[in-house]
């Protein structure tokens, strides 16, 4: 079962140009597809398996959303199937991705996965990773790069919430004048999850990844 009531009530009070990905990994396709009727298209998921599996079994206008670390001998099996890969978080893996796309004559859109937190755990580039990847973005001819995503620290410390996605938004605005100026793709900022997505809002995310609030804990 779903909360219907928080999906709409999300959904209804996200400013005009922000998505709502609900996050369905490991959620059973039957529970996916009480969002979808509920008007959701747009669904996050982490594993490539699951992610063909159950595109098989739901209807053909769902977006998927590829959120999770992604390693380079999955990409084979979403690079088709994906509306957005959100975790692109190394140099190597949007070589390999590209590769893959110019093999099928694929035109793939990616986020840049930029390391905001102050954990560990977390993944991404750094700055200076993120500046040579969009310096050199003509190489990577079949991806088209849409924007950026980050995910904060796990905290209750809302002011550190703040400043990494108050850093994830001045880099995002910088990359653009210096590198996207004239590149209407370039526009997506991925940031907030159930627990920080008001926050992001405060920064201009445009796209939130909300699973817990709308699906219930794992």
């Amino acid at each position: 079962m779903i909360n219907r009531e928080t999906l709409h009530k999300i959904k209804s009070n996200l400013p005009p140009n922000t998505k709502l990905v609900a996050v369905s990994k490991f959620k059973p396709v039957e529970t996916i597809l009480e969002a979808y009727n509920e008007g959701q298209r747009d669904f996050g998921q982490n594993r490539p398996q699951e992610l063909s599996k159950k595109m098989d079994e739901l209807p053909s206008d769902v977006r998927w959303h590829f959120i999770g670390h992604l390693q380079t001998n999955k990409i084979k099996y979403i690079i088709d199937k994906v509306f957005l890969i959100h975790s692109v978080d190394s140099v190597k893996l949007l070589e390999e991705i590209n590769k893959e796309a110019l093999k099928r004559n694929l035109k793939v859109n990616c986020l840049l996965q930029v390391y905001i937190a102050k954990e560990e755990t977390k993944q991404g580039l750094s700055e200076t990773e993120l500046t040579d990847i969009v310096g050199s973005k003509e190489r990577f001819e079949a991806v088209r790069i849409c924007g950026l995503m980050g995910m904060a620290s796990f905290t209750e410390d809302k002011e550190e919430i703040k400043r990494e996605f108050s850093y994830l938004s001045n880099l995002f605005d910088n990359i653009k004048r210096d590198y996207f100026s004239n590149d209407p793709y370039f526009q997506e900022k991925s940031m907030g999850m159930s627990g920080d997505f008001e926050i992001a809002l405060e920064f201009g995310s445009t796209l939130v990844r909300i699973g817990s609030l709308i699906f219930g804990e794992r």
